[in-house]
């Protein structure tokens, strides 16, 4: 170990040095001796204690980078990325007392996590849904639905999308296409229009994201995305909307509690 806290490079391995170097420090982030937001050894740091050229060290840093685990900062240097700040408590997110203390989902889980959330980039429209969301969503041919597209951010960061399609004919002229949707969001928007809740379906894959998603999550190079798609039923077994939802990974942990009947 020298003085940067580093193991020395490995002259017998047939792993290439600059691998060699990721490793190093990818051990160093998962065991927390450099945390998250801290910053690198810098690159002359890097060269020095290993004693390689700096095409080496940039080449290791690349691979931190395309793992996610770090973000490069014009001018300051290289640091830990931050982990994910929100737990989605599956089981409890969308239970109807936040609703009736005024909170969507969103907002109770940034409250719980300590962190700010706001909403931007809302967008609403009257259209003709695509056929899976027809189809999720029983509609025939010629109905249209409210679209609601905003982005979520924390602490002024956006870490998520999301696109509601409601049945125009339960949501036109009502709050729903309004850009504030009230207080506890469209789910008691719904609600107060006689479509009491019943339960909720979810559909979640991860993938890397498009272009578009990546530059308005504002991700950095290597982090996934999860993709989900949710609907919702009234107590009927009607669904009322469904929602397409695109979260940046390094912000959430999704939450599950099972039975186990």
């Amino acid at each position: 170990m020298g003085e940067l806290g580093l193991p020395d490079l490995d002259a017998t391995s047939d792993r290439p040095v600059f691998k060699q170097i990721a490793d190093h420090l990818r051990a160093a982030i998962d065991s927390k001796e450099l945390g998250p937001g801290e910053k690198l050894p810098s690159e002359s740091q890097l060269i020095g204690h290993y004693d390689v050229a700096r095409m080496t060290v940039r080449h290791a840093l690349q691979i931190l980078q395309s793992e996610g685990l770090t973000v490069a900062e014009h001018g300051k240097g290289v640091f830990v990325r931050s982990r994910p700040p929100v737990r989605r408590l599956a089981s409890d997110r969308f239970a109807r007392h936040h609703r009736e203390q005024g909170k969507a989902a969103f907002i109770a889980e940034a409250e719980d996590a300590g962190v700010k959330p706001s909403v931007d980039s809302i967008e609403i429209q009257e259209s003709k849904p695509a056929p899976e969301v027809a189809a999720k969503l029983n509609l025939a041919e010629d109905e249209l639905v409210i679209v609601r597209a905003r982005r979520y951010l924390l602490n002024g960061h956006p870490v998520e999308t999301a696109t509601s399609y409601i049945p125009a004919s339960i949501a036109r002229g009502s709050q729903i296409t309004q850009p504030n949707s009230g207080p506890g969001g469209i789910y008691a928007r719904l609600e107060e229009l006689g479509h009491r809740l019943d339960h909720f379906t979810e559909e979640i894959r991860a993938r890397m994201p498009l272009r578009d998603e990546a530059r308005a999550l504002k991700l950095a190079p290597g982090v996934p995305v999860f993709h989900l798609v949710r609907t919702a039923y009234d107590q009927d077994g009607c669904p009322v909307e469904v929602c397409d939802t695109v979260m940046s990974s390094d912000a959430y942990v999704l939450s599950y509690e099972l039975p186990a009947r």
